[in-house]
Formats: C-alpha cells, sequence, structure tokens
C-alpha cells in the first residue's frame, strides 16, 4: 500500500466520521484514530470544536513497512446554542443502520416524532441478526445523525430526544 492509497483511506474515514479503522494486509498493519480536539464552553458562549487539520504532506502521516498510524479531523458541532435538555441514543454495537423494518415500509421515526420508553426507533444488523433500537426515554426526536443502510459504530450518536412530554 503507498502513501496516496493510505491518505485516500483517511479521507474515507474522515468523510464516513468513524472513530477508528484498522487494516492489516500480510505484514502490513493501518490504524487510523480520530483524535478529538478538546471542548471547551464558558457559560453564555456557543460551544465549537477546532478541527484538526488532515495530513497533507508525505512527513505528515507516520508510517513504516509495518505499521502505519494516522489522524483524521474532528468533528464540528453547528449549533450556535447547545441544548442541555437533549438525550443521545447511541449504537450499541457495530453495524448496519436502519430506519425501517424493511426496504419499503414506512420509517420507525422522523425528526418531530414524540417517543416514549421502548419505542422502537432504528435496527442496527450485525452479522445478519436485525437488533431493534428503543428509546430509553420520553421525548420529542430532534435529530437523526445517520443515513439509512450507513455503517456504524459502538457508542455512535444515532438519535437526538429532546426530553419531555408533548
Amino acid at each position: 500500500m503507498d502513501l496516496k492509497e493510505i491518505k485516500q483511506l483517511i479521507r474515507l474515514v474522515d468523510e464516513k466520521k468513524f472513530a477508528e479503522f484498522e487494516l492489516e494486509q500480510g505484514d502490513f498493519r493501518l490504524r487510523i484514530k480520530r483524535n478529538e480536539a478538546p471542548i471547551i464552553q464558558r457559560a453564555g458562549e456557543p460551544l465549537t470544536v477546532e478541527p484538526e487539520p488532515l495530513p497533507t504532506s508525505d512527513n505528515d502521516a507516520e508510517h513504516s513497512s509495518s505499521t502505519a498510524v494516522a489522524s483524521a479531523a474532528a468533528p464540528t458541532v453547528d449549533e450556535d446554542v447547545v441544548e442541555t435538555d437533549l438525550h443521545v441514543v447511541t449504537s450499541p454495537i457495530v453495524g448496519t443502520f436502519y430506519r425501517a423494518p424493511s426496504p419499503t415500509a414506512d420509517p420507525f421515526v422522523q425528526e418531530g416524532d414524540w417517543v416514549e420508553p421502548g419505542t422502537i426507533l432504528c435496527i442496527v444488523e450485525a452479522m445478519k441478526i436485525m437488533n431493534e433500537i428503543p428509546s430509553d426515554v420520553a421525548g420529542q426526536v430532534v435529530e437523526i445523525h445517520v443515513e439509512n443502510a450507513q455503517p456504524v459504530e459502538y457508542g455512535q450518536p444515532l438519535f437526538s430526544i429532546r426530553v419531555g412530554r408533548p
């Protein structure tokens, strides 16, 4: 694997927002891990995260014939104000995210829907097993963080729910 292919993998891992990626081919091993920038917020100020630049030159990515380690850019927060009453539902497993029980069915939930504890939000398929992911709080779905049929990681945010009752 040459440096150009490594850089392409770094961009792909960054685009897909993977926290970590590992590849082994024979005696070659590549591990890409996202370094999160520290989050600093003072009372009354919007939350901002400074992204780290991707490696751009041959010397920026650490690599050797047997091991390579590189960093991808940290995610940014788009909201001007971070809501404190939001509950984030994360993926309990690595797999593929599905919003509906079948390709022709309606999604389990849409943004704006009210859910109760136990309401099925999505399915994460892992090793041909369909795992239903329920809500653990009552509230309104305000954001769906993943596109249908996309791979997800353990701990990756799937939904943001504003805790409360209608």
